[in-house]
């Protein structure tokens, strides 16, 4: 069975932290890729995909609450409304990216990319150094291309 760096793009488009949102999705539609890593110098912080950006278009929902006694309680989670409301106005990368993402390294089997893919529902894997740089990335097209050889 093949490995992730025999499989890989190893020519990834990349974004910083500090990468505007209108020039990520810009990339993105100019590439007809979903998604990128987020990259500080070589080191893997992050990604941004597609659907953070279209977060930004979405209906904001309050949540709901009671007033008692001169006081606002919230019945839903406040903290998760004001991360996802840091998402929908965030102008920069670091403001939208997702921060916790799921690696591979290089000697991954192809089976062991796919099945952590489809268990995470995602779409792309980056591949990383043992000091967590980025070497490449895998994603569902590149697993489809190697399935169909």
């Amino acid at each position: 069975m093949k490995t992730a760096v025999e499989i890989m793009t190893e020519d990834v488009i990349t974004v910083t932290p500090e990468t505007g949102v209108k020039e990520v999705a810009k990339i993105l539609s100019e590439n007809k890729i979903s998604g990128v890593p987020v990259v500080d110098e070589q080191e893997l912080v992050g990604i941004v995909s597609d659907s953070d950006l279209i977060r930004q278009g979405k209906k904001l929902e309050l949540p709901n609450y009671i007033y008692l006694l001169d006081s606002i309680l919230y019945l839903e989670s406040f903290k998760k409304f004001e991360e996802e409301f840091k998402k929908m106005v965030g102008a920069k990368v670091k403001d939208v990216m997702e921060r916790e993402v799921h690696t591979v390294t290089s000697d991954a089997t192809v089976e062991d990319i796919a099945t952590m893919l489809a268990d995470n529902e995602i779409k792309r894997a980056p591949v990383v150094d043992q000091e967590g740089n980025l070497i490449g990335i895998v994603s569902r097209g590149d697993i489809i291309d190697y399935l169909s050889e």
